[in-house]
């Protein structure tokens, strides 16, 4: 059974001004999390992703559709039983939200009070996250006194205080140098394996896809536009907005401006290789083109790496004998796609 299952969610707000229109933030959205999964939810600013992950921790409620946590509905539950289901959903925030007047310890420390936890119990578990998150030597500590990556880490280490089944990220490494951010998705990784904690993560870097997650939706305008394994978004997006996401790390074939600009710089015939999982390998298709006497250099592209998994595009330039190139592209194209630029 699914951990998180929205089934035909909408959040609609009332219109801000007299005569204004209401605004449909999120437009009957159905999908599925499964324990386990780190599932990532990307769209540009104001796709409604935010706004979903509200609707799943049940700050905000939905106006129709049915969301489940563990098999229990939350649309229409009163407040009182929605504080108890929150306590297993652990939050992480683009800006920390940390409490600046307390030290790193009491930050960690302040879910498990709520909770109800003894003083001995919640001082043997803040000292068992803090440091599992490395930061053991900074309990003493007050926020402003960290970087933005510890401050993070404390915040991670907030949001599992009270051992939560899933765990919520929302542009958690938006405000982070690139490698603060990697370290930080490390430590999430950690905490997947680790802990089996299922993770949704909402962000509008298709990067942190790449490297963190094992699902993705695709969200455009409210709705969920397209989702699925991350390797079958990533090697062949369906939906012209994942289209432009997926292009933001994976170069793939050339735009005919881009086109242009390489057959003034390369002779021969253009042509564009596609690689996926299983498919023939690089070195099988080289070895082709050289058994064929071809001249060949790689002009565009390249391969990337999902999870284990390798796909992408290589543009190559070819010379020689249109027969021998015609023949040598037959036997390639019987196991990859291959599109020759026209």
């Amino acid at each position: 059974m699914a951990l998180v299952a929205l089934k035909n969610v909408t959040k609609t707000y009332p219109p801000q001004a007299k005569g204004g229109r209401a605004v449909v933030a999120v437009d009957d959205v159905t999908l599925e999390v499964e324990p386990g999964d780190v599932y990532g939810i990307i769209g540009y600013s104001g796709a409604g992703k935010s706004t979903l992950v509200r609707l799943v921790n049940a700050l905000e409620p939905a106006s129709s559709g049915s969301i489940t946590i563990d098999g229990r509905e939350l649309v229409g539950l009163p407040e009182r039983e929605l504080r108890g289901i929150r306590l297993g959903i652990g939050m992480i925030f683009q800006q920390f939200n940390l409490f600046d007047s307390k030290t790193v310890h009491a930050n960690v420390a302040y879910p498990l009070q709520v909770a109800g936890w003894s003083k001995a119990e919640i001082t043997a578990r803040v000292a068992e996250l803090l440091e599992f998150v490395g930061l053991a030597d900074k309990a003493r500590n007050y926020p402003d006194q960290l970087s933005g990556g510890q401050k993070q880490r404390v915040g991670i280490a907030r949001a599992l205080a009270t051992s939560p089944r899933l765990l919520l990220a929302d542009e958690a490494t938006s405000a982070l140098d690139p490698e603060t951010t990697h370290e930080v998705l490390e430590l999430l990784k950690r905490v997947n394996r680790e802990f089996g904690v299922t993770i949704i993560v909402i962000t509008h870097e298709m990067d942190v896809i790449q490297s963190i997650a094992t699902k993705v939706a695709v969200m455009d305008s409210g709705r969920v536009i397209e989702n699925g394994d991350v390797f079958d978004v990533f090697s062949d997006p369906q939906n012209p907005s994942s289209q432009r996401f997926v292009s933001t790390v994976v170069k793939g074939v050339p735009s005919p401006a881009e086109l242009a600009v390489l057959r003034e710089r390369h002779a021969g015939r253009i042509v564009t290789i596609s690689f996926r999982d299983g498919d023939a390998s690089q070195a099988q298709v080289f070895l082709e083109l050289a058994n064929a006497g071809l001249d060949f250099e790689l002009v565009y592209g390249g391969i990337n790496d999902i999870q284990g998994r390798a796909f992408g595009h290589l543009t190559l330039a070819i010379r020689g004998a249109d027969a021998s190139i015609d023949a040598a592209l037959a036997t390639i194209g019987s196991r990859v796609e291959v599109t020759e630029a026209r």
